[in-house]
């Protein structure tokens, strides 16, 4: 697949099929995920895959948080809710957690790891696309609370930066729209 073609024609993809994925086609994304460009080579991105009950305990995770927010958790209508965050892990066959994990290196800025591992994602994101697959990078709150540095053995200064769910597209490819680059560009030329 052309560069171009995986890059304005990839989507957002929320619905996939149960279908497991095969193990060497998640070893492609994580192997296009590590070709991203980082400053020093510090290579400051963390992976987990999560598959079968593998994916329960980051379900128990959300629950959790969910509940921290709750006035009485054990209402019928909040235990439907706790239910309903253990059972998101499942809406994919294949979730991989991706974190950063900024380098010690007194000259490395965090904010450039952060940026490294994001790359990281647009990789497997664009990876996915040409392999036939669909994915998603959820993120939100939960993301950033220490029980998800606790539930995947990371240290205080590392941050997970979202969940990347995949599966087979169970949906039509939607249609694309962005605002035109000249809008957002300003040239500087003197």
């Amino acid at each position: 697949m052309d560069i171009f073609e995986a890059i304005f024609n990839r989507r957002t993809v929320g619905k996939v099929k149960p279908d497991p994925i095969e193990k060497e086609k998640i070893e492609k994304l994580l192997e296009a995920a590590i070709w991203a460009p980082n400053h020093y080579h510090t290579e400051p991105w963390k992976f987990f895959v999560l598959t079968g009950e593998g994916r329960r305990s980051l379900g128990r995770a959300l629950a959790e948080i969910a509940k921290e927010n709750m006035d009485d958790p054990e209402t019928k209508e909040n235990q439907e809710k706790l239910k309903r965050e253990e059972e998101k892990p499942f809406r994919a066959p294949v979730i991989i957690t991706v974190a950063v994990t900024p380098s010690d290196n007194p000259k490395v800025i965090e904010i450039e790891e952060v940026g490294a591992v994001s790359a990281a994602i647009q990789n497997m994101l664009l990876a996915a696309h040409a392999l036939g697959l669909g994915a998603i990078w959820r993120t939100g709150k939960p993301t950033y609370h220490s029980k998800m540095k606790q539930l995947f053995g990371l240290r205080e200064q590392d941050e997970v930066l979202g969940f990347i769910y995949i599966g087979y597209p169970d949906m039509p490819q939607r249609e694309g729209k962005r605002i035109s680059f000249e809008e957002k560009t300003k040239w500087i030329e003197e």
